[in-house]
């Protein structure tokens, strides 16, 4: 089994450890070495193994169960968007031999044995997640019922799934939609809140203050 020097950019997870839904201000990608994991975010459902790459953009929501064997990770930060939900390294070895050695080398490493995974079709959850996470959908009793599922059901299916309602899920994607355009711009505030689809600037505000901790305003001066 392949071993990590500890470091700032491991992470070591106790077995059966869960991680509530919670949300990154910086985009970083999960190198598994050992152990599993099941997450649950923004990009989908996924359930990992060793050399498998959890991909999580900037001001994602995600959550986390850590499988009976713990979970052991190399967190590489991501300067730019990887363009893959997740993915595998092609030699998981070569990339733990790097970080062992030094973490630039370890990171340069890593982007070179980048795969981004295929995905088979998906279940009714995720085509509504990545639908909410587009911002596509206008009507969630619409959507249901083109898929011929009742309202209703849908709202039980998908927090069964994803832990949080349709509605709730689109409102964090409404605040990971607008901080990135509160970083990208220098558009007011009020007019990126309106845009997003927040009643106002206060109250996208408040959703950015309980999601990611700090104020619109405090992160365009990050």
């Amino acid at each position: 089994m392949p071993l990590v020097l500890p470091g700032n950019e491991v992470s070591l997870n106790q077995p059966g450890s869960r991680f509530h839904r919670h949300h990154h201000l910086n985009g970083y990608a999960a190198l598994l070495v050992s152990g599993s994991c099941h997450e649950v975010g923004d990009s989908g459902r996924f359930d990992a193994r060793p050399g498998d790459v959890l991909v999580h953009d900037w001001f994602h929501g995600h959550a986390d169960r850590i499988g009976a064997r713990g979970a052991r990770f190399i967190n590489i930060p991501l300067k730019g968007s990887l363009h893959a939900k997740s993915g595998k390294v092609a030699n998981l070895d070569s990339v733990v031999r790097a970080f062992e050695r030094d973490r630039d080398e370890g990171e340069a490493m890593f982007h070179e044995q980048f795969r981004p995974a295929v995905y088979g079709p998906a279940d009714w959850p995720d085509l509504l997640a990545e639908d909410l996470a587009m911002g596509s959908i206008h009507r969630l009793d619409s959507w249901a019922r083109s898929k011929g599922i009742h309202p209703a059901s849908m709202s039980r299916g998908f927090r069964l799934a994803y832990g949080i309602t349709p509605k709730r899920f689109r409102l964090e994607q409404m605040a990971t939609r607008a901080a990135r355009r509160v970083l990208a711009s220098a558009e007011s505030l009020a007019g990126v809140a309106a845009d997003a689809g927040f009643a106002d600037q206060a109250h996208m505000t408040r959703i950015f203050v309980e999601l990611f901790r700090v104020t619109p305003a405090r992160l365009r001066s990050l």
